[in-house]
């Protein structure tokens, strides 16, 4: 798979990124250790060289499991994992990053990431001075190699570029949750960072899996996404059969379309999650599909009207 530079830096990612959310199992269903395991592997092995994962994830569970599917190949492997809101004071940075590394098994993180905002999930009020302070320590350490942040608003991020290099973010970002394009993708494509899209497939509902009133177990975060509730769901739907003749026309599935769609936007990186082999092999096909100007206008035409049934919010979950 061919890659492309993180930010300004030399290190190289691959334009499907592969997720590990569910590997942490909290907030998942179903999810068992060794399917994770086998599944990160079969990402690997077809060419998804950029592992995405974090902290919170499973309390370090997810970057347990990371370690254990790529620990023999970890220095083919780009690896990106995140502190949490609730660590960002400077001396909490340093202790999460040690943290990480001891799940990861291993003595340099690749691309450290602040996840949340401080004063998210009523976390402290954390001047972003401080927090950068202690990034630019780890990586002057050579335990971190580039920063990045996440769910940061233009203004969140001016204000940590101000204190630093930023080298990417990771907002939500996917054919049918577009806020990123209003302010933050110009700031990118001005100065050069990489947007690394997460719910990159609108959290399944791309793949185009899911009926009418599709309904998910108690405990399953996709029960809060406003994209799976209401009108917006049912629009959905109806883009999604409007996009399958363009889909069949490139023998591909629903969710590599979108996909396809996704990293040919500028900037633009995308983070997929999967439960099973298959799922990463196919994911991992996107890659290679290449479409015209007209459409990816076509595309996103479409999409258009489930756009226009979501409310102004920047997070797609109910919480």
């Amino acid at each position: 798979m061919e890659t492309r530079p993180l930010g300004q830096t030399n290190i190289q990612i691959t334009p499907i990124i592969m997720g590990t959310w569910q590997a942490g199992k909290r907030w998942w269903v179903g999810i068992e250790d060794q399917d994770s395991i086998q599944t990160i592997r079969a990402a690997y092995e077809a060419g998804i060289t950029t592992i995405d994962t974090a902290e919170v994830y499973g309390e370090g569970h997810s970057e347990q499991i990371v370690a254990q599917a790529l620990g023999d190949v970890r220095q083919d492997c780009v690896y990106a994992t995140k502190v949490f809101a609730n660590h960002l004071r400077y001396a909490e940075v340093i202790r999460a990053c040690h943290r990480s590394l001891k799940n990861l098994n291993t003595d340099y993180i690749d691309l450290y990431q602040i996840h949340w905002p401080a004063g998210s999930f009523n976390s402290d009020l954390v001047p972003i001075s401080e927090t950068m302070a202690a990034l630019l320590e780890l990586q002057k350490q050579g335990k971190i190699r580039a920063i990045g942040v996440s769910n940061f608003s233009r203004q969140q991020l001016e204000e940590a570029m101000a204190c630093g290099r930023i080298e990417c973010i990771q907002p939500p970002y996917s054919l049918f949750w577009r806020w990123v394009e209003a302010d933050i993708q110009p700031y990118c494509i001005e100065h050069n960072l990489t947007i690394m899209a997460y719910s990159a497939l609108a959290q399944g509902l791309l793949t185009g899996r899911y009926g009418p009133g599709h309904e998910f177990p108690t405990g399953d975060n996709r029960q809060a996404n406003i994209l799976f509730q209401g009108e917006t769901y049912i629009q959905a739907l109806n883009t999604l059969e409007q996009l399958k003749p363009m889909a069949a026309n490139h023998h591909t599935t629903l969710g590599n379309l979108a996909l396809a769609w996704l990293i040919a936007q500028p900037q633009t990186s995308a983070i997929v999650g999967a439960r099973y082999p298959q799922q990463a092999q196919e994911n991992a096909q996107a890659s290679q599909i290449k479409l015209s100007l007209e459409e990816l206008a076509t595309i996103d035409q479409l999409s258009q009207a489930v756009i226009a049934t979501i409310p102004a919010r920047p997070v797609m979950w109910n919480w």
